[in-house]
């Protein structure tokens, strides 16, 4: 199999050039993997990536660049895919750094997931003859790597798994491979998802009605970096939430099922869930303050996050609500 690794980015050339070193690194058997190249979508970055990659080029023998004006991860993705020479893709973030033995662990669950869907397939008196060699885009399955969520810039991979580190998604973009075929059967991501949020699980469903399996693959780390949580970023993460409200809506407009009204927040449950624990919205970025600075300056600004998540919790929900309310009165 030959892989392209699509990687779309935004305005996070620090840390995309932690990415892409990774995966110059890379250390892979070569009788199961043929190749691989690194696909970067620049989304119309203003921070002088495509300069910088421009001119730094000879250091990053696999990457192959292009270009889009700003118009979101998903479009960004598709143009990656659209560009990519592999027959497998592997979706990850600019902010993920991989390990030497990422490529060669996607390819290890592949092949197994892959040999696996073969034998279940064959009839009973054949199963226990040599077992056949499967076509690398032939069965329908995919793998998903390990996140491991950092805020250490300098030495990312030194990050221990957390519990909260766990991910129940079926297919989530920050560390997937899948054969192209099967991205190109379900229709790719859908480009109305220009905010933020929800367009990988969106085509996630699309997916599993085509009936593919999910291989988890945990070998295949990669390590998310994000800054350490101040208050300086709350303004953005609160536009995030209800952002990812509105794309919410969007998702539960292709998908009315209660699954994805589970998926998106937008359930009785949780709507007295956080606006209980937020008691109606009191509990915010104005009268939490004091006590999230003083959790930050104890050195605990990822605890500091997680109580603000509350009310970013409430933020999602109100966005969520508000924009189907909206979408109600377009009808």
């Amino acid at each position: 199999m030959f892989f392209s690794v699509v990687i779309p980015t935004y305005n996070r050339k620090p840390i995309l050039e932690k990415c892409l070193q990774a995966l110059e690194q890379q250390q892979f058997d070569a009788g199961e993997i043929a190749g691989y190249e690194v696909v970067v979508v620049d989304d119309g970055s203003t921070d002088g990536t495509v300069d910088w990659l421009q001119t730094n080029a000879s250091e990053f023998p696999h990457v192959r660049l292009f270009q889009q004006d700003h118009q979101g991860p998903a479009a960004a993705r598709n143009l990656g895919v659209e560009k990519a020479s592999g027959d497998t893709i592997i979706f990850i973030d600019s902010d993920l750094v991989v390990t030497e033995g990422f490529l060669q662990a996607h390819a290890d669950g592949l092949q197994s997931g892959q040999r696996s869907a073969v034998s279940s397939q064959q009839p009973l008196e054949t199963q226990n003859s040599a077992p056949p060699t499967p076509h690398p885009i032939s069965s329908p399955v995919f793998t998903y790597g390990r996140v491991i969520n950092t805020a250490n810039f300098d030495d990312p991979t030194a990050e221990p798994y957390k519990i909260t580190d766990f991910s129940a998604a079926y297919f989530a973009t920050g560390n997937v491979a899948i054969a192209r075929i099967w991205l190109e059967k379900a229709g790719l991501f859908d480009t109305r998802f220009q905010l933020y949020g929800w367009e990988d699980l969106e085509l996630g469903v699309r997916l599993k009605q085509l009936g593919l399996t999910l291989i988890k693959c945990p070998d295949a780390v990669g390590y998310h970096w994000h800054p350490p949580f101040a208050l300086s970023q709350l303004p953005n993460l609160i536009d995030k939430e209800i952002e990812r409200g509105k794309m919410g809506v969007l998702f539960y407009q292709k998908h009315p099922t209660w699954n994805v009204r589970m998926m998106i927040q937008m359930t009785w449950i949780h709507r007295v869930l956080w606006g209980v624990l937020s008691i109606g919205g009191r509990l915010n970025e104005r009268t939490m303050a004091p006590f999230l600075q003083w959790l930050i300056d104890r050195g605990k600004p990822q605890l500091s996050l997680e109580v603000a998540r509350i009310f970013l919790n409430w933020y999602n929900v109100q966005g969520v609500y508000e924009a189907y309310a909206e979408m109600q009165s377009e009808r």
